[in-house]
């Protein structure tokens, strides 16, 4: 064991064995998205960059879908199988496998409490290189009514009291526990074996850890955190709650980084949303996983994003849907109602609106006119349309994948172009327009006097039937 915080190992613990069952979701709780990732996700993001070296998670019976969600992010990840809930000891003890390995520190996380950040959970560490036995996590809170009250002497605490076993005088307290915990982890079984059973509910708790650490002559210490960092999520009022609270601070941090939002509170981050400076968002975007905007570009009103790079300089919107694989080019224009999929989008080209651009790629400059279609799939597969540097593509066409329009080619209004294209030629694929002077003098004249007779036919069976 080392006193080196740095050189420390540490397992983690998550604990996502919880049913969740005030969700009402045939969703497990712990894998409800909070700014497009799983609350599950955070937590393990968390202790990981916290410094955690082995992280096990506790999963219900049956939960073979969190455990894979799990792995996912961390595929060396021990997951461990909670059969009964008979408290948090309990489930921290479902680990015990992991627990009886060598570890300096034991983090016990939520994976219902998405909002902690790594750099708390490294502070909950710190306490446990200075020879503190176990280390809790504590907010201040605005109403404390129901938490429990972390109680201290001085700076060493001394109990956690649950809400109603406390006298007046500890309910007046309003340093309240978060229910995370780190342990040190040449002690972290012993405590746990200690914890009894005997309270109203038969369960047993992690926090009775405290008492019994005490009683052996240890210290325990305690970390504050703010209130929002520490909410749970039992329900989806709280998992709403959970998200205003974390968008706020991705837009925050997105703004005094250099962003410019019109109006902040109808832009939905993504987790991993990454903006360059100068980066203009405006009202009512959405983005999904995986986006980068590189400074300078602009997002215009009612556009969703998702696994897609816009360069610097580039338009996009309003009402534009980017999907994974765009790549949008370097002072690109991507416009109203276009839709792009897996397709690479040069610099400088022009996707002005009402167009659908899948599987392709687009050459600098290149303009492609409203209505213009890459028809990708063909009932089974799916292929690439390429065109070319500065070609103009007219309106309402569409490109029968595969195909190929050459540099600086031009394909008329209303083709449907099935052959590659050479470049800088001309491809008209449409029918030849023929007029026919007076048609539609005759036309009129016609349906007036079918119009005529039908009315007159109607009329005579009318007076037949009433003779």
């Amino acid at each position: 064991m080392t006193d080196d915080p740095s050189r420390r190992t540490c397992l983690a613990i998550v604990l996502a064995a919880g049913e969740g069952t005030r969700m009402r979701s045939d969703t497990p709780k712990v894998l409800h998205r909070v700014a497009a990732r799983s609350m599950l996700a955070h937590a393990l993001d968390a202790v990981r960059a916290a410094g955690a070296d082995r992280i096990a998670v506790v999963v219900g019976p049956g939960r073979e879908d969190v455990a894979e969600a799990a792995r996912r992010v961390v595929p060396d990840a021990s997951v461990f199988v909670q059969a009964e809930r008979l408290g948090t000891a309990h489930a921290v003890l479902a680990a015990r496998a992991a627990l009886a390995q060598p570890a300096d520190d034991v983090v016990v996380a939520y994976a219902d409490t998405p909002l902690v950040e790594a750099e708390t959970f490294a502070r909950l560490r710190a306490p446990l290189a200075e020879g503190a036995a176990v280390t809790v996590l504590g907010f201040e809170a605005a109403d404390p009514t129901g938490y429990g009250r972390v109680l201290r002497d001085g700076e060493t605490v001394r109990a956690i009291r649950e809400h109603r076993d406390a006298n007046d005088a500890e309910r007046a307290v309003t340093l309240c526990n978060a229910g995370l915990m780190a342990l040190s982890g040449s002690d972290a079984l012993s405590l746990l074996d200690a914890i009894g059973n005997e309270n109203a509910k038969g369960e047993y708790y992690l926090t009775d850890a405290v008492e019994i650490a005490r009683a052996r002559g240890r210290t325990v210490a305690c970390v504050v955190a703010p209130e929002w960092e520490v909410q749970g999520v039992n329900d989806r009022v709280q998992l709403a709650h959970v998200e205003r609270t974390l968008q706020e601070r991705l837009r925050e941090r997105a703004m005094r980084a250099g962003v410019t939002m019109v109006d902040p509170e109808s832009v939905f981050l993504a987790h991993d949303t990454v903006l360059g400076r100068d980066v203009v968002l405006e009202p009512s975007i959405v983005f999904g996983p995986g986006v980068v905007v590189e400074s300078g570009a602009t997002i215009h009103a009612f556009s969703h994003l998702e696994g897609a790079r816009i360069a610097a300089g580039a338009s996009v919107g309003p009402f534009a849907r980017l999907r994974p694989g765009a790549d949008i080019g370097k002072g690109a224009k991507v416009g109203n109602f276009v839709e792009v999929k897996k397709a690479k989008v040069g610099a400088g080209a022009k996707l002005p609106h009402l167009s659908y651009v899948g599987d392709a790629e687009i050459g600098a400059k290149a303009n492609l006119g409203a209505g213009t279609i890459t028809c990708n799939y063909d009932g089974f597969d799916k292929h690439l349309t390429r065109v070319g540097e500065g070609a103009f593509v007219g309106s309402n066409s569409s490109l029968v994948a595969p195909v190929t329009v050459g540099a600086g080619a031009f394909v008329g209004s209303g083709s449907v172009v099935t052959q590659d294209v050479p470049a800088d030629a001309l491809a008209l694929a449409r029918g030849r327009q023929a007029v026919k002077d007076g048609w539609a003098v005759r036309f009129r004249a016609e349906k007036a006097e079918a119009k005529a007779a039908k009315a007159e036919n109607e009329a005579k069976a009318s007076t037949s039937d009433d003779a």
